[in-house]
């Protein structure tokens, strides 16, 4: 299995700059050609690197209301579960859960009024503390740096380096840290379309 090299590199920062950039443009920064592109970007999309492309909408020239940063404190059982109700709502910009279970989002409330997003939306039972302060300016600017693949092998969980095997069974493009994971795979694999 390849890694990611600094051409995909590239290819990923120019994306991140414009994801409408034509495939020809992209090819001439990078010296290849634009089919060549076009494979590297469908290759990055099969490990699950390019998940999708996204469309980014300044909110203060379509939304009114205050934009606000809040934070949550919540027990730590139910972060998950307060996470996904916060996660996909409209007006929500971003929602962040952190390693110490607190949910953080920036979100656009209408007429100001935050505790009752926040009742609406979780419930103001569930939250321990509530922080908000007000937004003046923000940017997402998401950075790639020198970030390489980081796939599991779908066998063992293990992470899969340069020296893993790749294999499309059925349609699917699977990936695996040895041959042996590979070969322990494909065998259950078998087993189960044979006793289907």
């Amino acid at each position: 299995m390849r890694t990611l090299d600094e051409t995909d590199r590239e290819i990923l920062r120019l994306l991140l700059a414009d994801a409408r950039r034509p495939y020809s443009d992209i090819a001439d920064r990078v010296d290849l050609s634009a089919p060549a592109v076009s494979d590297r970007v469908d290759r990055l999309r099969e490990t699950g690197v390019i998940e999708g492309f996204t469309l980014r909408i300044d909110a203060d020239e379509l939304s009114e209301g205050l934009a606000a940063l809040v934070t949550l404190e919540v027990p730590p059982a139910e972060a998950p579960a307060v996470y996904e109700a916060v996660a996909g709502r409209d007006r929500v910009e971003h929602v962040v859960l952190t390693a110490d279970g607190d949910v953080v989002t920036l979100v656009r409330v209408a007429g100001g009024d935050v505790r009752g997003f926040v009742d609406r939306v979780v419930g103001l039972d569930r939250v321990s503390s509530l922080s908000v302060r007000v937004v003046d300016r923000h940017e997402w600017s998401p950075g790639l740096g020198d970030a390489d693949l980081a796939v599991d092998c779908v066998e063992c969980d293990n992470t899969v380096t340069a020296e893993g095997e790749s294999a499309r069974i059925d349609g699917t493009l699977y990936h695996f840290c040895c041959g042996s994971c590979r070969r322990n795979f494909e065998e259950r694999y078998e087993r189960l379309e044979e006793g289907a």
